[in-house]
């Protein structure tokens, strides 16, 4: 792709820079959040091809609102799941009904998503999926099983579920991709997982029974498989230049600490900062590169790849440059604060899931070995 920003792609930066920094600062709560981008029009940009979402906007526009966003210090979105995942599925593999009922809620910021994909036994290897769906005469799914690190489930109102319809399928075949409510009490629990950064973003989510409509079943009972594959290839479109914004910012801040420190006096820490700066730009134009694609099929796991090891590296080089100072908590430990961490620490410890979660770096490499250089198929047990 021939990517370039034109006089309009400015002129929308210009536009997007001015309504966040006016609207940013007075964020509140996060839902209160999506309902004001939704309101603004900020929300399902590009949709109206679809004929839904509140504006149109070119696919470079949608690049330089997600740069614009990441760059204003705007609060994290609630709503993107809902907003980057669910709804391109919709758009590509929903019915009518479906796209009418879903897409206006998630373009108000009105109603929020969260994805019951991976399980304790099937993470990266989401074939292995082992919650269950049975269809009763009542024309409702039950729905029982366990998901497990769900982003967002102890906000969200829907969550997307891919379940096994057929009890006697195994593997991709037999799967079904639902539209499962969240508030159903006693048949949906959600447990926040503690991570060792002392923060809960993720959950278990238990499901005993739990009822989904069979007209929110999308992509047909037992295509699950398809609709999930798809929805993967949008998680790491357009949010990924975003995500690279973020990444900058982090660097900058680890070299004005080596400065500070002294540690850049280091050749040894030079040459790691200059590798962490060049490397970056080449993930800005590989995502550049693919970004009006087709879909490759081995590009998402290149992308992961080239990220996830790189946001682990500077993790480690954010302590490496602070010295002993990394060592020691922003606060005087107190029983009412046990576990205080800076902004590097929680780096550094985050980081450290990035070549697992979305993928590990091991799956990644058997896509890229299977179906883009076509080497034999890794044996199965």
């Amino acid at each position: 792709m021939d990517f370039g920003f034109t006089a309009e792609d400015e002129a929308f930066r210009v536009e997007a820079r001015a309504w966040l920094g006016e609207h940013a600062k007075d964020a509140q709560d996060r839902r209160t959040w999506e309902r004001t981008l939704g309101k603004a029009g900020w929300i399902g940009l590009g949709w109206s091809e679809a004929g839904y979402g509140n504006r149109s906007a070119t696919l470079t526009q949608q690049v330089v609102w997600a740069e614009e966003y990441a760059r204003s210090g705007a609060p994290p979105r609630s709503g993107h799941i809902g907003e980057k995942l669910l709804a391109p599925t919709l758009i590509a593999h929903g019915s009518e009904d479906q796209k009418a009922r879903f897409l206006p809620p998630i373009a108000a910021g009105d109603e929020l998503w969260c994805q019951g994909y991976s399980e304790p036994g099937a993470g990266s290897d989401l074939a292995g999926v082992r919650t269950k769906a049975e269809l009763g005469a009542d024309g409702t799914y039950r729905v029982t099983g366990q998901k497990i690190w769900t982003s967002l489930a102890h906000e969200a109102d829907w969550c997307f579920v891919l379940a096994r319809t057929d009890p006697d399928s195994t593997r991709h075949h037999g799967l079904t991709f639902l539209l499962v409510p969240m508030d159903q009490p006693g048949r949906i629990e959600v447990r926040p997982i503690r991570q060792m950064t002392g923060t809960s973003d993720f959950n278990e989510v238990f499901f005993d029974g739990a009822r989904a409509r069979a007209e929110h079943v999308v992509g047909g009972e037992g295509g699950g498989w398809r609709v999930a594959m798809s929805l993967l290839g949008f998680e790491r479109g357009v949010s990924t230049l975003a995500q690279q914004v973020g990444f900058a910012a982090e660097l900058e801040r680890v070299v004005r600490t080596a400065v500070e420190t002294g540690a850049v006096g280091d050749p040894v820490v030079r040459e790691l900062l200059v590798r962490q700066w060049a490397e970056l730009r080449v993930m800005r134009w590989n995502a550049l590169r693919t970004l009006g694609s087709s879909g490759h099929v081995g590009a998402p796991s290149v992308a992961k790849l080239l990220w996830g090891g790189w946001h682990q590296r500077l993790g480690e080089l954010a302590l490496r440059v602070r010295g002993a100072a990394a060592a020691v908590g922003p606060a005087e430990w107190s029983p009412s604060a046990p576990y205080e961490l800076d902004e590097v620490q929680h780096l550094f410890l985050f980081s450290r899931a990035d070549t697992i979660y979305g993928g590990s770096d091991q799956v990644q490499r058997t896509i890229i070995a299977e179906r883009v250089l076509g080497l034999p198929r890794e044996p199965r047990g």
